[in-house]
């Protein structure tokens, strides 16, 4: 599988935080940045974070929640998909650094086609991140 680096821009309603938590907690490198905008290397994705006002210092970004495996999942949401044994370091790490997570760390569908370890959370401007981890991505990403 030859994947392609994506692209992705979301609100922030502030650059330091999201420099923080984009830069600091979860260590994205950071690239280009201006004072609307910061550029961060997701796994070799472009995660680009863009300043919106009107959001306010304490506002969040509206979402939904959609039920999947008993679960509220938020909608819209976002992430890299790992190998399980990258995911389960990623998880680790994170316990320390997420003070909430929406979805706590765990395994999805397990025993069924497309197994995955899967956990949710929230920046501090409410964009909703997802990280999946599967033993083998290429068979299992879209297994039926």
């Amino acid at each position: 599988m030859t994947l392609s680096p994506f692209h992705l821009a979301i609100q922030v309603r502030d650059l330091a935080e999201a420099k923080d938590f984009y830069g600091n907690k979860l260590e994205f490198a950071m690239g280009r940045s201006s004072e609307h905008w910061v550029d961060f290397n997701m796994y070799g994705h472009q995660l680009v974070t863009h300043l919106n006002p009107n959001i306010g210092k304490t506002g969040t970004v509206a979402a939904i929640s959609n039920q999947v495996d008993g679960h509220g999942v938020p909608v819209p949401h976002f992430g890299v998909i790992l190998t399980l044994e990258d995911w389960t370091k990623l998880a680790d790490k994170l316990s320390s650094v997420i003070d909430n997570f929406i979805i706590e760390p765990y395994v999805r569908f397990k025993d069924q086609p497309g197994e995955q370890g899967t956990l949710f959370f929230k920046d501090p401007s409410g964009n909703a991140l997802e990280f999946k981890g599967f033993k083998n991505i290429e068979e299992e990403l879209f297994k039926t």
